[in-house]
C-alpha cells in the first residue's frame, strides 16, 4: 500500500469514528423502568360477571399508571390469592368482603359501581402520598 492509500485509509477511519461519535449522541436512550410506588390489589372471581365488568377499567388504569403495581388476583380457584384477600381484609378490619374488590393502602372498594367511580381518585391520592 503506498503513502496516498494509507493517508486516504487513515482519513476514512477518522471520519468513520467521527460519524459514530456524532450519531451516538442522537440515539434515544431507553427510558428507565419505574419502580412501582404502591400496589393496587384487584381481587376477582373467574366466573363473576361483575368482575368481568370491572376488568377493562382495571386494564385501562394499568396502561395509564405504569408506575403503579397492579396485582390481578383470582380468588375463587386460587387458595393463595384467597388467603391474601382474607389477610388484607382482616388487617383493615373489613368483616364482609367479596369480589370484585380493590385494596389500595388502607382503602377498600367493592363492586362494579364503586371501583370504576372511585378507584382512579384513590390512585391519585395515593400517588400524592408516595
Amino acid at each position: 500500500m503506498d503513502r496516498t492509500q494509507k493517508i486516504i485509509l487513515g482519513l476514512l477511519v477518522v471520519a468513520a469514528v467521527g460519524v459514530v461519535v456524532v450519531f451516538s449522541g442522537m440515539i434515544p436512550k431507553a427510558a428507565p423502568v419505574a419502580t412501582p410506588v404502591f400496589t393496587v390489589y384487584f381481587f376477582y372471581g373467574e366466573e363473576c360477571p361483575h368482575c368481568h365488568n370491572v376488568l377493562p377499567f382495571i386494564h385501562s388504569l394499568q396502561q395509564k399508571y405504569p408506575d403503579v403495581d397492579f396485582q390481578l388476583l383470582e380468588t375463587w380457584h386460587n387458595q393463595t390469592n384467597f388467603n391474601l384477600s382474607v389477610s388484607l381484609n382482616q388487617k383493615l378490619g373489613i368483616q364482609k368482603w367479596g369480589v370484585p374488590e380493590v385494596i389500595v393502602g388502607n382503602v377498600t372498594l367493592m363492586g362494579d359501581v364503586d371501583i370504576p367511580d372511585k378507584l382512579e381518585s384513590v390512585i391519585l391520592d395515593q400517588k400524592k402520598k408516595s
